[in-house]
């Protein structure tokens, strides 16, 4: 794998009408997996795959500020930072991947299970997270009931390659299609494991620290319990083996249908609840756009 990042597109590259659609388009299955309701789950699903990997999960624990304290500001950063890369224009993606991108070149230390110095920005920690949230956003949006084929899958696997590239892995390091995404977790899990970091990361997802008045006075905790319990029955087998934890007692198939219904719960709020502002922002940019 090659330690050199690609440069960042710079606007002269395209013109405003591609700015406006951003680098993946209201036609694109990004747009669809992105804004159905299934996403949060499979936001937490892709935290607790990252997290099985030990050098990734040391700078997590090292360097994303208070994560041990209020797990919730990096949650919310996450989200945000996928959003704009998916439904901003191609200036406020860039702009995004550039902040991210000098934060990540400026940290680095050495994990001790492993004894492995690294920076935060080595293509291969980056490609391990970025394929983790590929696919389990492509998982859960298909258990969930998103009507995906086959050919739609490989599609969303190949247009991420775009979102790997802005955050600095080499394209041909990118896994490109379903099949390839398969083999890259077949090849990793030797190095996978649970450390102590993962598992303090577990419970911080599962049961995240919460005023005690939200806690006791509020549906906070029991909503967020059964979204993050989902989560971890949604892992793959092999991973929920890894944290001796296998399924929280749910079987695949209860699993999959507590899943069906509770984006079926979220599809009927009203539109604007369901995802972020950066999401129908990018709807409407779009929508407003005169015809070409």
């Amino acid at each position: 794998m090659s330690r050199s990042h690609p440069p960042l597109p710079s606007s002269d590259q395209w013109t405003a009408t591609e700015d406006r659609l951003g680098f993946f388009g209201p036609d694109s299955v990004s747009w669809r997996i992105h804004s159905d309701p299934s996403f949060s789950v499979g936001g937490l699903r892709a935290l607790l795959l990252q997290a099985l990997h030990p050098v990734a999960m040391d700078g997590v624990a090292r360097f994303s500020g208070g994560f041990r304290e209020e797990p919730w500001p990096r949650l919310i950063r996450t989200a945000t930072y996928v959003d704009t890369l998916t439904f901003g224009t191609r200036t406020e993606a860039v702009r995004a991947a550039a902040r991210v991108r000098g934060i990540h070149h400026r940290l680095g230390a050495t994990e001790e299970t492993t004894g492995r110095t690294y920076r935060v920005d080595d293509p291969d920690l980056l490609l391990w997270v970025h394929c983790c949230e590929v696919d389990s956003l492509l998982t859960v949006a298909r258990r969930a009931g998103v009507p995906l084929t086959d050919e739609d899958a490989d599609r969303y696997v190949a247009e991420q390659v775009t979102a790997a590239e802005l955050i600095g892995i080499p394209r041909a390091d990118v896994p490109d299609s379903v099949a390839a995404l398969a083999g890259y977790f077949e090849g990793i899990r030797p190095e996978l494991a649970v450390t102590a970091a993962a598992r303090d990361a577990y419970r911080l997802i599962t049961v995240p620290p919460m005023p005690t008045w939200v806690r006791y006075l509020t549906p906070a905790q029991g909503a967020w319990g059964g979204l993050a319990a989902l989560a971890v029955a949604l892992l793959p087998q092999w991973a929920r083996r890894m944290y001796s934890w296998p399924g929280l007692g749910l079987t695949d198939a209860a699993a999959t249908g507590a899943l069906v219904a509770f984006r079926q719960a979220l599809l009927r709020l009203p539109q604007r609840a369901q995802r972020s502002p950066i999401v129908w922002a990018g709807w409407d940019r779009v929508a407003e756009a005169p015809a070409a």
